[in-house]
């Protein structure tokens, strides 16, 4: 029996000359550490190189998309009250266990954005070195975000940073895996909870990575990834009144006014950054889904 390729997850069938049929798969969403069907039922076919059928991803519904907040919220409590430094400690966990599948990313992200191996294989580094920075940064952040102040009085006054809460992500289309840590990653490593819509078009390095956040030490919930529609999704999203904030460097710019309006009514904040995903990252990223709390204390007590 021939062996199948593995320039895409799934091979391409072969029935004639003896040749085994591939057998497509049906990828599932990922809201709260399990992997549910769409509630809708509904499948698009995701397609590779050519043409090539890869297999089908659920279409997220509007109530899909809600019921990922809904699991968002309730996990944020839990991650932001993690230690700064355990929270950095499950990311560079997660880093490993990218590296173990590295194999298996390259092949899906040689598929989905048409390069060859070689190329994919760098951007899949590219993402995981990407991830390893971001979990360096969990400790280290309220020193760049925070600052003890200077005060007239008797008093001792400290700028405090902390998670946003439930952050909504659009990721990029054009760089699957690349752009889809270089969006994700600073959102929960700075303790929020997200929201990610995948790339529609090339999602499943995004279901790859939510497999290796299923097995990871990361609380269910924190990272929620939902497959279907951008059009769709994107304005539930951003007009929930329970997401605190929104990314939506993955909606083109014709897009972004409409959604930055449905954003206003709960006044979240709204981020976009058309960041070349190849150039090194900075914490603007992180900073943008912070809140900066002030506190005061007498001196001597």
């Amino acid at each position: 029996m021939p062996e199948q390729s593995s320039s895409a997850r799934g091979g391409a069938a072969d029935g004639a000359g003896g040749g085994r049929l591939a057998v497509r798969k049906t990828y599932k969403l990922f809201i709260g550490g399990a992997f549910p069907r769409s509630e809708s039922g509904r499948v698009y076919p995701v397609l590779g190189n050519g043409g090539t059928l890869l297999g089908n991803a659920a279409k997220a519904s509007r109530k899909d998309a809600r019921d990922a907040v809904t699991i968002a919220r309730s996990a944020v409590g839990k991650w932001s009250g993690a230690t700064a430094y355990n929270r950095g400690q499950v990311l560079y966990r997660v880093a490993e266990m990218l590296e173990g599948r590295a194999e298996q990313f390259t092949a899906e992200v040689a598929s989905a954005e048409d390069v060859g191996d070689q190329e994919a294989s760098s951007r899949v580094a590219a993402a995981i070195d990407r991830w390893v920075w971001y979990a360096g940064w969990p400790d280290k952040v309220a020193q760049i975000a925070g600052a003890a102040n200077s005060v007239a009085g008797p008093y001792f006054n400290f700028s405090i940073p902390e998670p946003t809460g439930v952050v909504a992500v659009i990721a990029p289309p054009e760089s699957s895996l690349l752009g889809l840590v270089s969006v994700l990653a600073p959102v929960i490593a700075t303790g929020n909870a997200a929201v990610v819509v995948a790339s529609e078009a090339r999602p499943l390095p995004a279901v790859t990575l939510a497999e290796v956040l299923a097995t990871s030490d990361v609380p269910a919930g924190v990272v929620n990834v939902l497959t279907g529609s951008t059009a769709e999704l994107a304005p539930v999203l951003a007009g929930h009144m329970d997401v605190n904030a929104i990314d939506i460097t993955g909606v083109g710019p014709a897009g972004r006014a409409e959604l930055e309006r449905l954003a206003a009514a709960s006044v979240k904040r709204v981020f976009a950054a058309d960041d070349d995903w190849a150039a090194p990252p900075v914490p603007r990223r992180m900073l943008a889904f912070l809140e900066t709390k002030t506190v005061w204390h007498p001196v001597g007590m």
